[in-house]
């Protein structure tokens, strides 16, 4: 008998435990309702676009054809030596160096317009060679690569001796060229040690050719990146020094947390 009532007690207990399991499970499987995964604030800013000119209303415009009150002179702070043309282009002045903006900036969109010089002035690293420099430090390259090999870590849309471009999407030699560029700034701790590093996005004339690369550090021409640190910097555009004649325009930034 007191066998019989403790095999009785037992499946009680076993019909109980797998009530419990079905009835949570029941539970789980239950629909979720559309409200539980609604988001409603923080609402987004909200921006417009310019019609004409395709420029988002948050953005700073450095160069719009019209003078270079956003730019100086990378060597001495002194006014832009570049060459201010009718189209409302800016081209690069032999030798006279480097400009870069006024501005320091961290994370950024930008968009920068860029041509090669029509007219065929050399060869390799040599023709219509320029570059976008973000911070100051880490360049994307400006090149005319069109029948015009170069080691691929330095051609067209390559972070320089970094990453290579998974594209080549050059315009034809003195037509225009867009880059639209992703960039994230790097971090760095209490000990000026890197933290987190830089990552950047590049499209070439709407081309995806750098897809959130980590940036090794600083873009040496001889040598290997480093990363001391730093904060906010300007956007800079490169003099290569060798009659590159390329040409830019329509430079709008917009700052990114």
């Amino acid at each position: 008998m007191k066998n019989t009532l403790l095999l009785f007690c037992y499946c009680i207990m076993i019909f109980a435990c797998q009530n419990k399991t079905v009835i949570a499970k029941e539970a789980q499987e239950e629909p979720t309702k559309a409200k539980e995964t609604e988001i409603w604030e923080p609402k987004p800013p909200i921006i417009s676009i310019d019609v004409n000119t395709k420029i988002p209303s948050d953005a700073i415009v450095l160069f719009n054809g019209n003078n270079f009150n956003e730019w100086t002179s990378s060597i001495d702070s002194t006014a832009v030596n570049w060459i201010l043309n009718s189209d409302k282009s800016m081209t690069v002045n032999d030798k006279t160096g480097d400009i870069q903006t006024k501005r320091n900036f961290g994370s950024v969109q930008l968009h920068i317009e860029w041509r090669s010089s029509k007219e065929i002035r050399a060869n390799g690293q040599n023709r219509s060679n320029s570059g976008v420099f973000l911070q100051n430090r880490y360049e994307v390259q400006v090149l005319d690569n069109n029948n015009n090999d170069t080691y691929v870590n330095g051609q067209v849309g390559a972070i320089y001796k970094q990453a290579v471009p998974l594209v080549k999407a050059s315009s034809k030699t003195g037509n225009w060229n867009s880059f639209d560029i992703i960039y994230h700034a790097p971090k760095f701790d209490m000990k000026g040690n890197v933290s987190k590093q830089s990552t950047i996005t590049v499209l070439h004339n709407g081309v995806l050719i750098q897809d959130h690369v980590t940036i090794k550090g600083t873009t040496e021409n001889i040598g290997w990146p480093k990363n001391n640190a730093h904060g906010k910097a300007p956007i800079k555009l490169q003099d290569h020094g060798d009659n590159s004649g390329v040409s830019y325009r329509n430079v709008w930034v917009r700052e990114l947390k």
